[in-house]
């Protein structure tokens, strides 16, 4: 499931993946509000918390995603991922120069600097 967390700047995309995340998550959530920020913002920020239950994403979400990155491509400006899943916070790291943005990956004890640096200035 993908959850919007609320108390965010506008700019700002803030999801919590729980548990399994589906296509249809993309669809119903994630992607409108990505949308819908990209209509008020020519950049954009992602804070991407995935929780400790998270047990993977379908094959459809995995597609999703990879569409979602690419069609908004050069307006991610900074992209954050807060958790505690190792091979997550690995695979980020190693993909981190195919992003055009700034991309940092913090521990869930460290949310609220992730916080504070998703949305500094």
């Amino acid at each position: 499931m993908i959850k919007i967390l609320e108390g965010f700047a506008d700019n700002v995309i803030a999801v919590a993946a729980i548990g399994h995340v589906t296509r249809e998550d993309y669809e119903t959530v994630l992607i409108p509000q990505v949308e819908a920020t990209a209509r008020r913002h020519p950049k954009i920020r992602c804070y991407y918390e995935v929780d400790a239950d998270f047990t993977g994403a379908a094959p459809g979400a995995v597609w999703k995603d990879f569409r979602v990155g690419v069609d908004y491509w050069m307006r991610w400006e900074r992209i954050v991922l807060v958790t505690d899943v190792a091979w997550l916070a690995h695979m980020m790291n190693a993909f981190r120069f195919l992003l055009p943005g700034q991309l940092r990956v913090y521990p869930t004890s460290e949310k609220d600097a992730a916080r504070a640096w998703i949305e500094t200035s």
